[in-house]
């Protein structure tokens, strides 16, 4: 599974993930950084079909008016510490990639796993 980790989630968990065998992109990696467009963000989502990772609300709105990105995974966690972000990617990132399987948006809180379509 690909993934792309965008601006306002840690760099770190573009590393956990490769870490843990996924190919993941941070925006930091992308040539206009943390200032790429959520436009830009989209089309290489479709493009590479790489599921975007966010806590950005307009991800969600583009995805429910155009069906784009390719596939989404909304953070929902509220204010955490990095090292507790990392935590509950950690252990619940197996779960994730089934979710992402047969569902093209998934949402991960402090405590579950919502798969909403």
């Amino acid at each position: 599974m690909r993934f792309l980790v965008d601006a306002q989630l840690p760099m770190h968990l573009a590393d956990s993930l490769q870490w843990w065998g996924y190919d993941a992109l941070h925006t930091l990696d992308l040539s206009t950084g943390n200032q790429t467009k959520d436009q830009h963000i989209n089309e290489l989502s479709m493009a590479q079909e790489r599921v975007v990772i966010t806590k950005d609300a307009d991800f969600v709105n583009s995805f429910f008016l155009t069906g784009i990105p390719f596939k989404l995974l909304l953070v929902s966690t509220g204010s955490i510490s990095n090292r507790e972000l990392l935590a509950i990617f950690e252990k619940n990132i197996k779960a994730v990639v089934i979710a992402l399987e047969v569902y093209r948006f998934v949402e991960i809180t402090g405590t579950s796993i919502i798969e909403r379509q």
